[in-house]
């Protein structure tokens, strides 16, 4: 639509990523106050990684679903460490694996096609029973 109607979306990219990276900023600058010192390793790939099952647990394009994946892998990830410290992130990665096979757009997915099909089911009730349904 935007080609189509000759908007100039390189200026709308540029914005978003000015603005992405002001709130990167804004991040940063309230993370230092919270921990006391930053050092490179608060900035390892296994952080990153977390973040990514996080979303793939809880469901992409959804907030609640990254929260409620934020909650449920961080609550996995102390399971985890006190049940096999040493091998924590082989069951990370197992989750993640897990996610991705059996529930590909992830808990907020499944809630969501738990609810369509209760619907379904209450609008097929409605036409038996001689409704309108809605």
């Amino acid at each position: 639509m935007c080609i189509r109607d000759s908007y100039r979306t390189d200026h709308f990219k540029v914005w978003l990523f000015v603005y992405s990276a002001l709130i990167a900023a804004l991040a940063g600058a309230l993370y230092v106050p919270q921990v006391g010192i930053i050092n490179p390793g608060e900035f390892s790939p296994v952080n990153s990684i977390e973040i990514v099952v996080w979303v793939a647990v809880g469901g992409r394009g959804t907030l609640y679903g990254a929260v409620v994946g934020a909650i449920l892998v961080s609550y996995a990830k102390t399971r985890f460490t006190s049940l096999a410290p040493e091998s924590w992130l082989f069951m990370l990665g197992a989750l993640f694996v897990f996610v991705t096979v059996f529930l590909p757009k992830g808990l907020a997915g499944l809630l969501k096609k738990k609810q369509e099909s209760d619907s379904s089911g209450e609008d097929d009730r409605l036409k038996l029973a001689g409704g309108t349904g809605s």
